[in-house]
């Protein structure tokens, strides 16, 4: 017979019990959290900006193209009679600038009501 010591196959120990450790958290440190904040903040900044500077536009384009002629006399309406003598309506313009006006009162409230957040 063989001598089990003299065998080249490694024998197993038993491994001590241990208790399940628990996880480590990896905490990002606060250098790598500043640029990504400055980040969101600044793009938070130009998109309340782009917000307000668009519903500005808007509101004044439909302030003020209802009362020209070129919101009747184009060619969509020009083939189309029944919509141009809607279109032409003082009450349908007046409703149209008014829809501007709550437009640029839109924009206007949410630059006054901006704030950051810490």
């Amino acid at each position: 017979m063989t001598d089990p010591s003299l065998s080249s196959a490694p024998q197993k120990t038993p491994e001590p019990a241990t208790p399940p450790s628990t996880p480590t958290v990896v905490m990002d440190a606060p250098e790598s959290k500043a640029p990504r904040r400055a980040l969101q903040l600044w793009m938070h900044r130009i998109s309340v900006f782009l917000f307000v500077l668009i519903s500005a536009v808007t509101g004044v384009l439909l302030i003020i193209l209802p009362w020209t002629p070129e919101w009747t006399d184009n060619y969509l309406l020009l083939s189309l009679p029944a919509l141009r003598n809607v279109v032409s309506n003082g009450f349908f313009r007046g409703i149209i600038s008014g829809l501007g006006l709550l437009n640029i009162w839109i924009g206007f409230w949410e630059a006054l009501h901006y704030h950051e957040h810490p």
